[in-house]
C-alpha cells in the first residue's frame, strides 16, 4: 500500500514525525507537508501564485503552500498512485465546527473528493497537559488498525481524535458519533479598535453523544464524513465500534 502523509502543524512537528511511524506500519509512505505551519487555513488552496516544491531526500518534500495544496501537488505530480491519505496528527483536537477550519481536515477532505481512502487524525490536550508523542503514535495506529476493515465508500473520509488518557495501560474505545453542530463560544474583548477572542476551547459547548463530548470523556471519537461536510453516520452517535488495548 502506497500512502501520502501530511498535516497542517509543517513539515516538522512532532505529530507528523509520529504519523509516520503510523504509516511505517501500513505500507510505503511519502511525507508531502506545509513548509510552516498552516493551522487553521481550512480548505484554502493557491491557483495564481507558484507553489515551492522542496525535496527532503528519498520519501520527503516540503510544499510553500497549504495541506490541500499538499495533497493535490502529490496526487498530481509526486505519488499519483497513492492508496491512502493520512494527515496529522493534529497538535489539538479537531472536533464538531473544528472541521471547517481545520487544515488537517481539510487534507484528508481533498483526498477524498479524488477518491482516495483518507483520514484526519488529532490529539486532545487538556488544559496545561501534555502526552508522549510515541503513546500518541500506538494509540493512532490502534485506532486505524481497527477501522481498516470497517466500510467506507469513494467520498467519504475519517476524522479520528484521540481523548487526552495519562495512562498508557488505559484500554481505550473507539466511539462512532456524529459531528457536534454546537458552535465556539463568542466571547471577545473589544479594547478601543482590536478584538481578541478569550473563549475556553476546554469549555466549549457540547451534545452528548457527539464528537465533542465523546473525547473530552476519555474515548476515541470516530467521525465519518462525507466530503462534502455531512456526517455519514447520522443516527449512530455514541455506538461503540471497538475497545483497543495497548498493555
Amino acid at each position: 500500500m502506497k500512502l501520502i502523509v501530511t498535516n497542517d502543524d509543517g513539515f516538522d512537528a512532532p505529530g507528523i514525525a509520529a504519523l509516520a511511524e503510523v504509516a511505517a506500519g501500513l505500507g510505503e509512505y511519502v511525507i508531502v507537508a506545509p513548509q510552516d505551519v498552516q493551522s487553521g487555513v481550512g480548505h484554502q488552496v493557491t491557483c495564481a501564485d507558484l507553489i515551492p516544491v522542496v525535496s527532503e531526500g528519498p520519501g520527503g518534500y516540503r510544499i510553500g503552500g497549504t495541506p490541500a495544496d499538499c495533497v493535490r501537488v502529490a496526487l498530481a505530480q509526486l505519488v499519483p498512485e497513492a492508496d491512502w491519505v493520512l494527515s496529522g496528527i493534529n497538535d489539538g483536537a479537531n472536533l464538531g465546527v473544528d472541521v471547517f477550519t481545520s487544515g488537517t481536515v481539510a487534507a484528508a477532505r481533498e483526498a477524498a473528493f479524488h477518491g482516495r481512502r483518507a483520514a484526519a487524525v488529532s490529539q486532545y490536550f487538556a488544559a496545561d497537559r501534555t502526552l508522549a508523542w510515541s503513546l500518541i503514535a500506538r494509540r493512532a495506529a490502534a485506532a486505524l488498525e481497527a477501522l481498516a476493515d470497517h466500510p467506507i465508500r469513494p467520498g467519504q473520509f475519517w476524522n479520528i481524535n484521540l481523548p487526552h488518557v495519562d495512562d498508557p495501560e488505559t484500554e481505550l474505545t473507539l466511539v462512532l458519533c456524529e459531528l457536534d453542530p454546537s458552535p465556539h463560544g463568542l466571547d471577545y474583548e473589544l479594547r478601543g479598535e482590536v478584538a481578541r477572542y478569550v473563549s475556553n476551547y476546554h469549555h466549549r459547548p457540547r451534545r452528548a453523544g457527539c464528537d465533542t463530548a465523546v473525547c473530552f470523556e476519555g474515548a476515541i471519537a470516530v467521525t465519518l464524513l462525507e466530503a462534502d461536510g455531512r456526517s455519514a453516520n447520522p443516527g449512530r452517535s455514541g455506538q461503540p465500534l471497538t475497545k483497543i488495548s495497548l498493555g
